[in-house]
């Protein structure tokens, strides 16, 4: 029986093959995605311990914590004299103190070198003979004076910088010039993720990033016989109660375990690519192994009669699934590892550098490989092996298809029914719990789409239906016969529409779902911003300097500008987020609509209370709360006004002159400036002006506003269309598939048509609209269930979301049903093109 499974596969090469494809996809994306995780994990992990090497220990110091009263207490960092005691401590041999920060190089023409978030400014620490063990210098050396620095290999080469020119570089405060000495290439994680690194003199990175005589880190090693937990042992003692010391093998072994758990999202995100393409790749599997069963009933029911048993007949069918299933997973394993080649590539095109390192094919990724590939195929083929083992040889013999019994499908819609009721029960539970329910809204949209899947055969007759009179007066008999060809087996129709179900009903609610979320938040920025340009660093979230408000108020053209800063005040006896802005200029840039009170009390020094915040705690406008500042100063604020409370301020606003008199390092995430004449190209070259043509601040106006706030939502919305794409390349793969298998089921009657005058075009149109006929009745399904999944979902969201208004977007609709008309006509081509160019009289003769 082995043997003829092993026939049967050889056999029927071609009519496999879409299988094989579809299995290979789904074991490439897999194998793929944990040889591209395993080899970046192992890259990066080696890169970290690099990083680590000759340090003994690691003592690091994030300053002043904030003590039960709310007050920062101890030294910003580590002191001059502790770093003493610790090199005086026996058995040490260096110790090499560190600062950091954030330093953004501009390259010739002014622009940013390297991702915002990943620029990175440090000291240049020499220990021994002038050199930093951290960098190796290629060219010239370290900074050792006021107006120096050095700069990592490839932003010097970005930047075109040779050593003894002059750079711009900027940090959190006004652009300064420096003189480059050195070129030095490094394993720091900045550079690796595609930033930049500048290192100052020790004196002017701690004045820049924390204050002077002290360090944020000390880095120190070991003489020949000292163990690093002996070093350990006795620095520990020495340090304040806010500093950590750790060995360096133990940060190494910290540093694994943290890019071990980022590979891990990293590749749950690229492995949800791959579930969905091997799930959508099952319905593939099984509907060729159905019609292959079919084609070869006569053959299976004489091996019945020749003495092989019901077991022996399925574990054929099985046995020549695994075979199919063994020889995907093989080339979807080489496929992997070639994908994981590119992915790698591709990073490396975003600037993203990959470190250096072979590839990781690690034998748990060839097991799964294998694993997968032959279970997936042997599972979607049980179902057809299984219905083939029950069929007496006799009326097998008789027949040269497996009808369905009456009683099967009836019990299948009865399932399939109960299903889908319950599905849609508690997905409309889930919409009534709000925000608690999304996993009740996630359980039902399972069985709704079970249900839906056992439930295809029948609702294929009556959507098709629909369409039918349109086919016949557009298409004539090509249009009539497609129709009908398309119910013709309803399991098989809906087995094949099932791939673009799955995709549409997944991207259609994603979809809906983000546009609305995203109209939302236009609405938002639109509405409440009034502003004409939003200034922050080029890292999103970093501290602007307290200098670029004076700076931007000389600016040409500007007539208001407003701080947004963030402190912490203890407010009635808790502590509270406080935004700070210019009471001034507050009405010009935001619009915040009062609701007691007035917003000149501002001005006045007085407190503004989000209305929710102010019902809370029993405020209204006239009531007196007791304050606490950042420097520990107490005082009493009243309330002037209250406000709607959009989420552009925090639920307290002060004018950002009485906690910047309390706090000379405020968070100043953004300023918004108005310009005169509005949002133009000259008013924002007004604004980089102003701010000395800084390569770390950005400005944005409006659109660009917009944009940012819908990042987020966009990326999750790309992501979907991923999944779509996926969906679409094994729905082609299922029409080919289903529709060459049904060409030869079909060239009696296909002879038979050409004979009384169907021509060849007329028979290409036949094949070509059954195939989109079968790709819309799938793609109607699924946009149907995503539009209601979208709005179940919607009201789980909308409370927080203000504005939130489920929107459908009728265009992008538009564009899904398109694409799956596209998949039908694409898919259609070759069966088609087979069809048309069967010899009648051969064909006619064919049983």
């Amino acid at each position: 029986m082995f043997r003829t499974a092993l026939r049967n596969v050889l056999a029927h090469k071609a009519r496999l093959l879409m299988t094989v494809l579809a299995v290979t996809l789904g074991v490439a994306f897999v194998s793929g995605t944990l040889v591209f995780t395993d080899t970046l994990s192992k890259a990066m992990s080696n890169q970290s311990a690099k990083s680590y090497e000759g340090v003994a220990v690691s003592v690091t110091d994030y300053g002043r914590a904030r003590g039960e009263d709310g007050q920062k207490q101890g030294d910003p960092g580590i002191g001059q004299q502790t770093l003493d005691k610790v090199k005086a401590v026996k058995g040490v041999d260096t110790v090499s103190g560190r600062v950091q920060g954030f330093a953004g190089v501009g390259d010739r023409s002014g622009k940013l070198i390297g991702s915002g978030w990943a620029n990175a400014g440090a000291n240049f620490a020499p220990v021994k003979d002038g050199k930093d063990p951290r960098y190796t210098f290629t060219e010239g050396s370290g900074p050792v004076k006021d107006d120096q620095i050095a700069l990592d290999k490839d932003s010097a080469a970005k930047g075109e910088y040779q050593v003894g020119d002059k750079v711009r570089v900027a940090t959190n405060g006004p652009v300064r010039e420096f003189t480059l000495t050195g070129v030095f290439t490094t394993e720091d994680g900045a550079v690796n993720a595609g930033g930049s690194l500048v290192l100052f003199d020790t004196k002017v990175a701690q004045e820049l990033y924390l204050q002077p005589g002290f360090y944020r880190e000390l880095s120190i090693s070991a003489k020949a016989g000292t163990t690093a937990d002996q070093i350990l042992a006795d620095v520990k003692p020495l340090l304040s109660k806010t500093a950590e010391a750790k060995t360096g093998a133990a940060l190494a072994a910290e540093q694994a375990k943290d890019i071990e758990r980022a590979m891990s999202g990293m590749s749950t995100g690229l492995l949800i690519f791959a579930g969905v393409s091997l799930f959508v790749g099952i319905f593939l599997i099984y509907n060729t192994f159905t019609m292959l069963v079919a084609q070869r009933t006569k053959e299976l029911a004489l091996l019945r009669a020749v003495g092989a048993n019901r077991g022996q007949v399925k574990r054929s069918v099985l046995a020549e699934a695994g075979v199919v299933g063994l020889v995907s997973s093989v080339i979807g394993l080489a496929c992997g590892i070639g994908l994981a080649v590119a992915m790698r590539s591709a990073m490396e095109l975003f600037d993203a550098k990959i470190p250096a390192g072979s590839l990781i094919i690690a034998p748990a990724t060839v097991l799964v490989a294998l694993v997968i590939g032959v279970l997936v195929t042997m599972l979607a083929a049980w179902l057809p092996a299984r219905r083939t083992a029950k069929i007496a040889p006799v009326a097998a013999m008789g027949s040269v298809h497996l009808p369905a019994t009456m009683k099967s499908l009836v019990l299948r819609n009865i399932i399939g029914s109960v299903l889908a009721v319950i599905g849609i029960g508690v997905v409309l539970l889930g919409a009534g719990q709000k925000s608690d329910g999304r996993t009740t809204i996630a359980a039902g949209a399972f069985f709704l789409i079970i249900g839906l899947f056992v439930l295809l055969p029948m609702l294929s007759r009556p959507v098709i239906a629909a369409v039918r009179p349109l086919l016949e007066k557009v298409f004539g008999v090509s249009g009539k016969l497609a129709a009908q060809n398309a119910v013709r087996n309803p399991r098989r129709t809906a087995v094949t529409a099932a791939s673009l179900t799955i995709g549409l009903t997944l991207v259609t609610a994603m979809s809906v779902i983000g546009i609305t979320v995203g109209q939302a938040v236009d609405r938002l920025s639109t509405q409440n911003i009034k502003a004409d340009y939003r200034v922050t660093m080029a890292g999103e979230g970093m501290n602007l300097d307290k200098s670029v408000l004076p700076a931007l108020e000389k600016g040409k053209g500007v007539t208001a500008v407003s701080p947004k800063t963030m402190e912490i005040v203890r407010i009635g006896g808790d502590s509270r987020t406080v935004s700070g802005v210019n009471p001034a200029a507050l009405d010009a840039v935001l619009n915040v609509k009062t609701t007691a009170g007035d917003l000149a009390s501002l001005g006045q020094g007085k407190l503004m209370v989000s209305a929710k915040e102010a019902q809370k705690r029993g405020l209204s406008v006239g009531s007196t709360v007791d304050a606490q500042y950042d420097d520990g100063e107490k005082g009493k604020l009243q309330v002037g006004a209250l406000f709607d409370g959009k989420d552009q301020l925090e639920d307290y606003v002060l004018d950002n002159r009485i906690l910047a008199a309390h706090n000379e390092s405020q968070y100043l995430p953004e300023v918004l400036v108005k310009v005169s004449g509005g949002t133009s190209a000259a008013g924002q070259q007004a604004v980089v002006d102003a701010l000395g043509k800084n390569p770390a601040i950005k400005v944005s106006d409006k659109a660009a506003m917009r944009n940012e706030m819908a990042g987020m939502i966009n990326t999750s919305l790309n992501i979907m269309y991923g999944l779509l794409g996926m969906a679409l390349i094994i729905a082609v793969l299922g029409v080919i598939n289903t529709l060459a298998m049904s060409v030869y089921e079909r060239q009696q009657e296909i002879g038979m048509l050409r004979a009384v005058g169907l021509d060849r075009g007329r028979v290409k149109n036949m094949i070509r609209l059954e195939a989109v006929v079968i790709s819309l009745f799938g793609a109607v399904l699924g946009i149907g269930v995503g539009v209601f999944l979208a709005w179940a979902g919607g009201r789980t969201i909308a409370g927080s979301v203000p504005g939130y208004e489920l929107v459908i977007p009728f265009d992008r609709i538009g564009i899904f049903f398109l694409l799956a008309g596209l998949v039908g006509v694409l898919a259609a081509m070759w069966p088609a093109r087979s069809a048309a160019r069967l010899n009648m009289l051969t064909a006619i003769k064919t049983e």
